[in-house]
């Protein structure tokens, strides 16, 4: 794009320092007006096609890890319960040790 602008800017330049009437000077910068116009809109929407494709990464971002969180949270309870029920496993185991032991 910036050599397309180079060449553009370079015949204007050519056209302008060969330009006899005020008419030609008005084209000139007319011209050079609109070159300019669709640089700048050009330049624009790219800033614009960046910033939604940020925003959409960010909101990926943000629901990936809201989706982490509530895994991290299901496993965090699911190793609390499977732990209470260990415990009462080997508690009852050992009171059926115990068991055995008085009754022999």
């Amino acid at each position: 794009m910036r050599t397309s602008f180079l060449t553009a800017m370079s015949a204007l330049t050519v056209l302008g320092a060969s330009a006899c009437s005020e008419k030609a000077a008005d084209n000139l910068e007319n011209a050079g007006s609109a070159i300019g116009s669709d640089v700048g809109n050009t330049v624009d929407r790219a800033g614009d096609r960046l910033d939604r494709g940020l925003d959409e990464a960010g909101n990926a971002i943000d629901e990936g890890s809201g989706r982490l969180g509530a895994a991290m949270d299901k496993a965090s309870r699911d190793a609390e319960r499977e732990a209470r029920e260990a415990k009462r496993d080997v508690g009852a185991a050992m009171e059926r040790a115990g068991s055995d032991i008085r009754n022999d």
